[in-house]
């Protein structure tokens, strides 16, 4: 049986202070790119309550993505905006959720952005890492911005951190790694990286209800 928005509403009341569930559920975040952090990053906004969503990827989920990424086996050949949604709504079926499908670039990042006071930069290319980061601190001055950067191999897991490189743009990673340098994609690392995302996008909510982390 689906639980009833109440029944969830109550579960959530009971692990964490009403105020930041309230603000949680009011809280519009946007996730550009669906993959290893994108993915991973979303289910863990889904289940701390974030009540609205924009989901924006290009692309299709492959056989190669299933190492690191949510998605499973059914979910092949789908394309991402429409597999994540439905791996979402199994954990919050009341969730506010939009999709976009295509790239993203400098002509459209503001417009698809600029209504979210949080997104988080999940991109796998350095170069539209930057451009989005870029265009997002130029264009969308209400918008703070939450990057993933360095996440690569086997590593020491306790070297990813999250830094405040500027006021509106935190970057979590270990500054170093990178898939280029040889090493893989593997999912320890790019889950910690994920969740240093989510961790820091929930302390932005947190600090607008007053709770302190």
């Amino acid at each position: 049986m689906v639980p009833t928005k109440e029944e969830l509403d109550r579960a959530f009341d009971q692990r964490f202070p009403p105020s930041f569930h309230q603000a949680a559920s009011a809280a519009r975040v946007a996730v550009a790119g669906l993959g290893g952090l994108g993915s991973n990053l979303a289910v863990m906004l889904a289940r701390s309550g974030v009540g609205h969503m924009l989901l924006v990827d290009f692309d299709r989920v492959d056989i190669t993505n299933l190492n690191r990424q949510a998605y499973r086996i059914p979910h092949l050949g789908q394309y991402k905006t429409e597999a994540l949604p439905s791996i979402l709504r199994e954990i919050n079926p009341y969730l506010d959720i939009q999709t976009w499908q295509g790239r993203v670039t400098e002509d459209n990042a503001a417009a698809l952005f600029g209504a979210y006071p949080i997104v988080c930069e999940a991109f796998d290319r350095p170069e539209e890492k930057a451009m989005l980061v870029n265009t997002l601190l130029q264009e969308c001055p209400n918008t703070v911005i939450v990057s993933g950067n360095g996440m690569a191999g086997y590593g020491d897991a306790n070297l990813i951190r999250t830094r405040r490189v500027l006021s509106r743009l935190y970057v979590c990673g270990d500054g170093t790694s990178d898939v280029g340098e040889g090493l893989g994609l593997m999912a320890p690392r790019v889950a910690v990286c994920a969740g240093m995302q989510a961790n820091q996008v929930i302390r932005l909510i947190a600090s607008q209800c007053a709770i302190s982390n």
